[in-house]
């Protein structure tokens, strides 16, 4: 999984990248001159009057050459902060694909837009996006500041209750992305990651048109005890699943769950195992997140996993 600011693989991050190395040369390069100078002025041996006269008068000439490279270098760093503004507002064109996340104590509610609403797509906590295709993301927050952050691909964002912000994207690579809360929201902070999938346009259609599809009834007798036990319990009241009677809205849209890399916001793989361990507990897990413990029995709570399994 990709994570690190010092591999740009999107149009934004690489116009911040070249800032960045702009500011890391020309203050390096400074530093460098400092302790020339430093070592200079320890090392040197004593002169006479007349060789401190001239010495002086060198002093001068360089302080002058000093002065210079300093308006230089700031010229330079605020050129290129300009530019790079510049370039990155040009870089927010019209965007192929329109999404809304919402950052929640402590996962992520990711919604894709469409003007004709059968063709909207509710997901948690995983964003799908087609290479070099530009992207609009619309971020709003429901209780504390949060910011979103790929480092990958993009700067931060900060997110803040009864504001929408913005931020654009172009990844120009294939692969696997993670992304995360870059401002502290509570105790489960560092539990607030993300998963952004690049991948062809081809295999984003694929993705997109099976996140529309209604899940199949379940035909499993396990798959299908789980299905009751999630209808008739709180797990109904708070998701939502399609093609059920499930249209709970607190918590994350289970319709395609077995298909998400992680479970919990990154905390955990998407696992039988961890799904298990989830649902038996998820204060032990996760402690402080809204989510209660349901009291199931062990026979209702592997019912139960088989079925969110199965929901893809």
């Amino acid at each position: 999984m990709l994570h690190s600011v010092l591999e740009p693989l999107g149009v934004h991050a690489q116009h911040i990248d070249v800032i960045w190395r702009t500011m890391l040369w020309v203050c390096g390069f400074m530093y460098v001159l400092v302790l020339a100078f430093l070592f200079l002025a320890m090392f040197r041996r004593r002169r006479d009057e007349a060789d401190a006269q001239r010495s002086g008068k060198r002093m001068s000439m360089l302080l002058g050459v000093w002065t210079a490279l300093v308006i230089v270098g700031l010229f330079g760093l605020t050129l290129t902060s300009f530019l790079t503004d510049r370039a990155l507002v040009h870089a927010a064109s019209e965007p192929h694909v329109a999404i809304k996340v919402t950052g929640h104590q402590w996962w992520w509610e990711v919604e894709y837009a469409d003007a004709e609403p059968a063709q909207r797509i509710r997901t948690a906590n995983e964003i799908h996006l087609p290479v070099n295709a530009q992207v609009h993301i619309e971020l709003a927050s429901t209780d504390v500041i949060h910011s979103f952050w790929i480092p990958n691909l993009h700067g931060k964002r900060d997110m803040i209750p009864g504001r929408v912000t913005e931020i654009h994207l172009q990844p120009t690579r294939i692969g696997r992305y993670r992304g995360e809360c870059a401002e502290f929201c509570g105790l489960q902070h560092a539990h607030m990651a993300f998963d952004v999938i690049v991948e062809s346009q081809q295999d984003y259609q694929r993705w997109r048109a099976q996140q529309l599809a209604t899940p199949p009834p379940p035909t499993d007798p396990l798959q299908q005890h789980g299905q009751q036990v999630f209808l008739s319990t709180a797990c109904s009241l708070c998701h939502a699943v399609s093609g059920t009677s499930a249209f709970g809205q607190v918590g994350p849209d289970l319709s395609h769950v077995g298909s998400r890399k992680t479970l919990a916001a990154g905390t955990l793989p998407n696992t039988p195992e961890s799904l298990n361990r989830w649902l038996a507990n998820p204060q032990q897990i996760k402690p402080g997140n809204h989510m209660p413990t349901v009291a199931l029995t062990t026979q209702e709570r592997d019912a139960l996993v088989a079925y969110l399994g199965a929901l893809r």
